[in-house]
């Protein structure tokens, strides 16, 4: 009788567990229907739901599915690598370009961009609001030894972050700097609980500001906290080559994919929270 139960409850939980397994990669979500799997590995794009609009377009085009594996744009550069999986979508330029001329990532296409803000207490202390660059802010925060969050995982964000500070001729540490080794939803919640500052991409922060009532957006527009995103292959060989993933790619720079992205978010927060590719070009010009 004793395994009986065991075996009805490993099956109970298969049946409604979140996470679907496919070989060694588990797939937080999958977006479609189709005959055909494409594994995305992804962080923001994925669990603000910009990938799921995307793949659920692309299946109905393709007849194929989208797996979304999430992960952070370094630990996504190492998926790729290994050939865990066929796609990913991220936000760390040095890296990306690393990847392709080592050759084992292939057809990096810029896919879309947003921006990073800093937030921080609604008071102020290191005075921000009042600065004109972001390297600036971040030099006051240091130098008034605010409370800082930092993702410290090694995601976009964080390279982001640490190039800031770099370009400030600063390397933080002390009790004032605060590393979470945690993601950006819950890196913001800890910098609301423990009145600190924190730099989260626009998106989660727009979707998201409802539930950080101890933060305020302090400081934006800054060219260099523009956050862009391109999407890479991995090097196929002849005999493990999936064209879908090539679908894939062709079909997030396609005039489809492009108006699904700029028109993402407008409907419920009355604005884009995404650039598409071209406005992107245009920001850096």
């Amino acid at each position: 009788m004793r395994k009986k139960n065991t075996l009805f409850s490993i099956i109970c939980m298969l049946l409604i567990s979140p996470f679907i397994i496919f070989a060694d990669t588990t797939c937080a979500s999958l977006y479609g229907s189709g005959d055909h799997l494409v594994k995305v590995a992804t962080g923001s794009l994925g669990r603000l739901g910009l990938l799921k609009s995307l793949g659920d377009g692309f299946d109905a085009k393709y007849d194929a599915r989208i797996c979304f594996v999430y992960a952070g744009s370094g630990k996504a550069l190492e998926l790729l690598k290994s050939k865990e999986v066929d796609v990913i979508l991220v936000h760390s330029e040095n890296e990306e370009i690393k990847a392709i001329q080592e050759g084992w990532a292939d057809k990096r296409t810029l896919v879309c961009s947003n921006e990073y803000y800093i937030v921080g207490p609604v008071d102020d202390p290191a005075g921000i609001k009042k600065s004109k660059k972001a390297i600036t802010a971040y030099k006051m925060i240091a130098t008034q030894k605010a409370r800082f969050l930092s993702r410290g995982d090694n995601s976009g964000t964080h390279i982001k972050e640490l190039e800031i500070w770099n370009k400030a001729d600063l390397a933080p540490k002390g009790k004032w700097y605060i590393v979470t080794n945690n993601n950006m939803t819950k890196t913001l919640k800890d910098a609301n609980e423990l009145g600190g500052y924190f730099m989260p991409e626009s998106t989660t922060w727009i979707m998201g500001k409802n539930n950080y009532p101890s933060l305020k957006l302090l400081f934006k527009g800054d060219r260099v906290l523009l956050n862009i995103y391109h999407i890479l292959l991995r090097k196929y060989g002849k005999d493990d080559y999936n064209k879908y993933a090539e679908d894939f790619l062709l079909f997030v720079k396609s005039e489809k994919g492009q108006t699904i992205i700029k028109n993402f978010g407008k409907d419920k927060y009355g604005q884009a929270l995404f650039n598409d590719a071209n406005t992107t070009k245009r920001l850096v010009e």
